[in-house]
């Protein structure tokens, strides 16, 4: 979907309101070459962010996965550890009294088993246990069991992890292509423009928030107006720089209301409601595919992580472009 227009107001800051001449290269025969055309570049730039964003968000999805993952994994080895010692303390209990069952009277097949056993299949032999001492059967397969559990929790989640992990390599590569792009265009940019620096002034139109409510919407919003001049950085959610989930999810996250760092996610776990029942606090979704999102601040205004190149800035509530619903969270 197309964003041009009002969105782009912030990044084309740049733009020194002519477009520079041609330039003329003389080898030999004079050789002319057009500038770069600055309506096209830019029509150019919004069909690669408008590819660019939405594959942002799935990544931050992915991403965001992967490092839960990773925690669950490292605090299912810490549970494990624990449980393989007094595992393998049971085990060496068991032998020793294997052995003093052999010293006291013939051996058996049974002796030979636990003394050379090892604690795999340990359930499975517990029966057997008892015939040399019933008080540590229950003790020993309760352990048994969790560790048993445990283990396969972890394998579950090393499947899971490493299942996304390629994922999340290969939206990392596309978000890399995808942007390594946009700077070419950048360049071109700079080169019709005549400058490489996005300007800063102009970031804060107003008021922030328009309207203040001493609630969580209202804080939430406050928040993301001290945020005002953080840098765009793709998948990033503070505290120096953000994107646009990232932002949304920074200024809840300060009043205490976690939101997922993923555009879907945060639209699917809010409650709808309509333009005119917006508060500051809100949140403002565009497109079909729900690729951006900011915050209502009042007044018709919101503030937002536009993109690459831009810093989190205010702007009226259309200017990004066609807005898919206006939700709030819980």
């Amino acid at each position: 979907m197309k964003r041009i227009g009002a969105r782009r107001v912030g990044f084309l800051r740049i733009v020194l309101c002519a477009v520079a001449a041609a330039g003329v290269v003389v080898t030999g025969p004079a050789a002319a070459h057009a500038a770069p055309n600055p309506s096209k570049i830019e029509d150019q730039i919004d069909e690669q962010w408008n590819k660019l964003e939405p594959v942002i968000e799935e990544y931050n999805d992915v991403h965001s996965k992967l490092k839960e993952l990773k925690k669950q994994q490292k605090e299912l080895a810490a549970t494990l550890a624990p449980l393989q010692k007094k595992v393998d303390a049971a085990m060496v209990q068991v032998r020793g009294l294997a052995v003093d069952a052999y010293i006291q009277g013939p051996p058996s097949a049974m002796n030979a088993m636990l003394v050379t056993g090892s604690p795999t299949g340990l359930v499975d032999k517990l029966t057997l246990l008892d015939q040399i001492a019933s008080r540590q059967e229950a003790s020993i397969t309760e352990v048994a069991k969790l560790r048993d559990k445990y283990a396969a929790d972890k394998a579950d989640v090393d499947k899971m992890a490493a299942e996304i992990a390629v994922r999340d390599k290969d939206l990392s590569a596309k978000k890399t292509t995808i942007e390594a792009k946009v700077e070419e265009l950048q360049d071109l940019r700079i080169e019709a423009y005549g400058s490489a620096t996005v300007s800063k002034s102009g970031l804060k139109i107003g008021p922030c928030p328009v309207d203040y409510t001493n609630d969580r919407g209202g804080r939430a919003a406050q928040k993301a107006c001290d945020l005002i001049g953080k840098p765009y950085v793709f998948g990033a959610e503070g505290p120096s720089s953000y994107d646009c989930s990232g932002l949304t999810k920074e200024a809840w996250g300060s009043v205490g209301v976690s939101l997922y760092h993923y555009t879907k996610t945060q639209w699917s776990t809010t409650k709808s409601v309509s333009r005119s029942e917006l508060q500051p606090g809100d949140l403002i979704f565009y497109g079909s595919d729900l690729h951006h999102v900011s915050i209502y601040v009042g007044g018709g205004m919101m503030v937002h992580a536009p993109h690459t190149g831009d810093y989190v800035r205010m702007a009226k509530i259309e200017s990004p472009g066609s807005i898919a619903g206006y939700r709030r969270p819980a």
